[in-house]
């Protein structure tokens, strides 16, 4: 697996005392206070009464801060992963494993990239857990979230006190908790990627998403049968994008390509139907993962699909490009293109494992060129405005 390296000279910020991570290039925003929010939360049918407390640090004293909030967590856990999304339907993509892991195999994954994940922006990870009813999660600003049953607040605040931090009324500025800073978000933060990227060999965040998905076994949280907004308005017929990641069906490990198809679905279990049969096809090509698939305005597609009539009501699927990577991988697909793709760049327990533990399970090879005709993500709310007085959030337990 190729290695993820923090790109070389990037200036960090900061806000007075407070260093914000190495993803914000620019903000205006004021310095907040740096300790802890904690709120009463009422609990249902099915969740216990519990204490949700929000931690904000200067960065430079958050590794061990996050260290000592995963230890809260018991032997088996449900990570949990928010990134911005590329969709043009959703702000968020929310990752839930598919069932429990093992405390070890999540904080494997964690240590194996942490650097990256304390310093981008657009990314937040974490786990849960029912019993305890414990959630861990380091949201996209690098705040802390921990959320545990009554009985545990004492000592949340004792763990928290040891590594200096008090209680506050407020964190981040009361305007961004409230949203009244929604007109001016642009001018409020601008974000970067954290990433080297040196050529078409360097892995991205995409990369990085698609080994924790496969190792903590992440699926989409999202109603597959439906197709809605953020709001839940439903959409009908929209355009997909997929980039599904294949290997050379004569078993060569060194042949693959990135296929990607353009198609209209009313929902994404639909979308991956008509995936799957586009792909039967390419017989040459067997399906190994699909790298990304999202909604896109029908403003936004393809040029080659110029001609598209803006309203479609039947499925289909409108164009299959391959682009094939490795040894003589171009010869050997038909529409792929020689050289592979170009990159486009991003708008801005006791045997737990410790950092520097490179044992475990490794990811999938990933091929070596990255695809091209990728929408940039966006940067979510999960920062000041989303956290600031315990709000944000991992999306509860599973």
């Amino acid at each position: 697996m190729r290695e993820f390296r923090l790109g070389e000279n990037i200036g960090r910020l900061s806000l007075g005392s407070y260093q914000l991570p190495l993803g914000v290039s620019a903000t205006s925003l004021t310095e907040p206070e740096q300790g802890f929010t904690v709120r009463f939360q009422e609990g249902t049918e099915e969740e216990p009464d519990t204490y949700v407390f929000h931690a904000v640090i200067s960065h430079e004293k958050l590794r061990p801060l996050v260290d000592a909030a995963f230890n809260l967590l018991p032997k088996e856990v449900t990570p949990v992963v928010e990134i911005g999304s590329r969709d043009a339907y959703r702000t968020v993509d929310i990752y839930l494993a598919e069932e429990p892991i093992s405390l070890v195999d999540f904080l494997r994954g964690w240590y194996e990239f942490e650097d990256v994940l304390l310093e981008d922006v657009t990314i937040g990870v974490g786990a849960n857990s029912e019993e305890p009813w414990v959630d861990v999660f380091v949201d996209s600003w690098k705040g802390v979230l921990i959320s545990v049953p009554v009985e545990m607040r004492d000592e949340v605040e004792k763990m928290l006190e040891e590594h200096g931090l008090t209680e506050v009324v407020s964190t981040w500025d009361e305007d961004l908790r409230e949203g009244e800073n929604s007109e001016t978000d642009d001018e409020t933060l601008v974000t970067r990627d954290v990433l080297e990227i040196l050529d078409d060999h360097s892995p991205d965040l995409d990369e990085l998403l698609l080994i924790l998905r496969e190792r903590w076994l992440l699926e989409l949280n999202v109603d597959r049968e439906t197709n809605v907004d953020d709001a839940g308005r439903h959409l009908g017929m929209t355009l997909w994008h997929a980039i599904v990641l294949a290997i050379s069906s004569e078993g060569d490990a060194e042949r693959g390509a990135y296929i990607s198809v353009w198609m209209t679905a009313g929902s994404l279990a639909q979308a991956e139907e008509l995936l799957e049969d586009a792909l039967l096809d390419h017989p040459q090509w067997v399906f190994e993962s699909v790298y990304t698939m999202d909604r896109v305005a029908f403003d936004d597609r393809a040029p080659s699909l110029t001609n598209l009539p803006h309203t479609r009501r039947r499925p289909a699927v409108h164009e299959l490009d391959i682009e094939p990577w490795g040894e003589d991988g171009a010869d050997g697909a038909p529409g792929g293109s020689e050289g592979g793709p170009d990159r486009t760049p991003r708008d801005s327990d006791d045997d737990q494992p410790t950092r520097g533990d490179d044992s475990g399970p490794s990811g999938s090879p990933l091929p070596p060129t990255t695809p091209s005709n990728r929408a940039p993500r966006r940067g979510h709310g999960g920062g000041p405005a989303g956290g600031g007085n315990g709000g944000g959030g991992s999306g509860g337990n599973n």
